[in-house]
């Protein structure tokens, strides 16, 4: 069903079966797939590249230009996979000429108030908690929780099945599989719980709690302890995921508490 009461574009693309309610606005360089449901007063900008089954609340502003003082009107992209809930007055910004496009995984759920700045990578299944921010150029993997509030410096990455606690002050990088909270942010323990709820079993949530243990409260440097966990570890699909995050990263990672 598309409102009478509706801006659309001629040229915007919608798939079979999309809802616009009254009011929503959707501007001409716009794909939306099928079954998509556009609340009442969102706007769609071009570049948005919007999939199936998704639904985008009141006043939510998908895919406006980047607030980068650099963005000279080059044409880019903001894209939602599918079964993405965006939540009322989010703004999704699209991406800058140093990335081309920012991209919103599957299934993930963008509560009201969200920022996602330029050039940003969400995976899939994130959850952004209501007023949480990211800069531009941040990444952050599968699974990832930011509790409400929480605030993400540029370029920072946050590993899979990483979760934040909110109010979270973020400028340096989250490992994965971990919790982080307090002020300056700090690693808090596995995240249990949710780890728990996606199937790892308790064995693995072992061998994930005496990775990080070797790594954050053996007194080792950075560099020592990576050494250490690639001595004494077996490789498993974890552990090397976290020694090839942590090896990576520029900005440095969070500290123990």
């Amino acid at each position: 069903m598309i409102s009478s009461l509706a801006h659309i574009d001629p040229k915007a693309q919608l798939g079979k079966g999309v809802t616009v309610e009254p009011f929503a606005t959707i501007y001409g360089d716009v794909v939306i797939g099928d079954g998509t449901w556009i609340g009442s007063g969102a706007v769609i900008y071009d570049g948005a590249r919007i999939g199936s089954n998704c639904r985008i609340f009141n006043g939510a502003s998908i895919s406006a230009i980047p607030q980068d003082l650099k963005f000279s009107g080059e044409e880019t992209t903001l894209e939602i996979g599918d079964n993405t809930t965006v939540r009322e007055f989010a703004t999704l910004n699209r991406g800058t000429r140093a990335r081309g496009r920012t991209i919103i995984g599957k299934n993930c759920l963008l509560m009201a108030y969200v920022h996602v700045a330029h050039d940003c990578s969400l995976g899939d299944n994130v959850i952004m908690v209501a007023s949480s921010g990211i800069a531009g150029e941040v990444e952050l993997g599968n699974w990832v929780t930011l509790g409400g509030g929480t605030i993400v410096h540029q370029f920072v990455r946050i590993g899979n099945h990483a979760f934040l606690g909110g109010g979270s002050k973020v400028r340096m990088d989250v490992p994965p599989f971990i919790k982080a909270d307090r002020e300056p942010l700090a690693y808090m323990g596995i995240n249990s719980v949710g780890l728990e709820r996606r199937g790892f079993t308790k064995e693995k949530m072992h061998e994930l709690h005496e990775i990080y243990r070797a790594y954050f409260n053996m007194g080792m440097n950075g560099t020592k302890a990576l050494e250490y966990i690639g001595a004494n570890f077996p490789s498993t699909p974890e552990r090397d995921y976290i020694l090839d995050f942590i090896s990576k990263s520029a900005r440095g990672v969070i500290r123990g508490r």
